[in-house]
């Protein structure tokens, strides 16, 4: 199977570069991909789509401001991008500079000093001088994908989180959650659906293009995930809504190995069997992306160039900050 298959063509104008003022005036494409059949809502539709035989399963990861503008101590910029924290002051992280730093070497955040002890694949090994939860709340950004052109303001440090984010770790937001504001989470309980709660913390895979030519080459980077037995028994025997490709990616990685902890590289893509999600919530995705071939093994690739189609003449917002799409199989 090609990469090029889960290509198309999106105008620019289309990707949105903000947020809607209230969280959940979204729009809302649902897709049947038992029939094809496509309806043009409002994401406030929700929740009377849903009833006490739904579990929403939501991903409560919290974003943290992973991005670190900084010097060699050479004098030379660079831009440290912490991946995830091995310790109080370790962590793996990306290191953009005009050349690459040497183990051994020294960068400085601010007046912090950060020892570059070596390379794991595409990221560095560091050890910072200080705690790194306080460096990165002190002089972190939040790290926004790469097509959204204006750069972290104070609004995207609320609005690039969801409302329910409890768990620090994810460098980028599960973005089918940031159409939740409390009133919706509340009708959605109110009509007897069951809200649970697992934890996946995004990578900087996920900004990550496809470099391959062929989709089963392509290799998934890791991502750390937790699932409670109190979810696992809250969910069972319903039919489970995955809000958002991290929380169906981590269901069903836990349908396949059986642990309810540890890190994923499960990759999901046409052909993909089903175990654990029967709906999901998601947003549109980029072209030729992993999230892209997801969805399409979910609901079928014509389904999605369907439904893409009309996204795009009835000019519905994409990526990140853009509306939403609820897939029922």
């Amino acid at each position: 199977m090609l990469v090029s298959e889960f290509d198309y063509e999106l105008p620019a104008a289309l990707i949105a570069q903000h947020p809607v003022p209230q969280r959940s005036a979204s729009r809302l494409l649902r897709l049947n991909a038992q029939t094809g059949a496509i309806e043009d809502l409002k994401f406030t539709d929700l929740p009377r789509l849903v009833g006490p035989e739904d579990a929403l399963v939501l991903n409560d990861t919290r974003v943290i401001k992973a991005r670190l503008a900084g010097r060699k101590a050479s004098g030379g910029r660079i831009e440290l991008f912490v991946e995830r924290a091995l310790g109080a002051r370790e962590a793996l992280a990306l290191i953009r500079a005009s050349h690459r730093p040497a183990a051994g070497s020294e960068l400085l955040i601010e007046d912090v000093s950060v020892k570059v002890e070596g390379r794991e694949g595409e990221l560095y090994k560091v050890r910072f001088a200080e705690d790194i939860d306080g460096v990165l709340e002190r002089f972190g950004a939040v790290p926004l994908p790469p097509y959204i052109r204006h750069a972290p303001q104070a609004a995207d440090a609320e609005r690039y989180q969801t409302v329910y984010a409890a768990v620090p770790g994810a460098v980028a937001a599960p973005t089918a959650g940031l159409h939740f504001d409390p009133s919706i989470l509340k009708k959605i309980e109110q009509r007897g659906a069951t809200l649970a709660k697992i934890t996946l913390h995004v990578g900087f895979g996920t900004f990550q293009p496809v470099r391959v030519e062929e989709v089963e080459a392509h290799r998934m980077h890791k991502e750390r995930y937790r699932i409670s037995r109190e979810t696992m028994q809250s969910i069972s025997g319903k039919r489970v809504l995955a809000v958002g490709t991290t929380s169906l990616r981590t269901l069903e990685a836990a349908a396949r190995s059986g642990s309810l902890e540890g890190e994923t590289d499960l990759f999901i893509y046409p052909g993909f069997e089903f175990r654990a999600v029967k709906r999901l919530l998601t947003n549109f995705h980029l072209p030729k992306s992993t999230l892209l071939m997801l969805v399409s093994a979910f609901a079928g690739m014509d389904n999605i160039r369907k439904a893409y189609a009309h996204a795009i003449a009835e000019r519905y917002r994409f990526f990140s900050y853009g509306d939403a799409m609820l897939i029922e199989r």
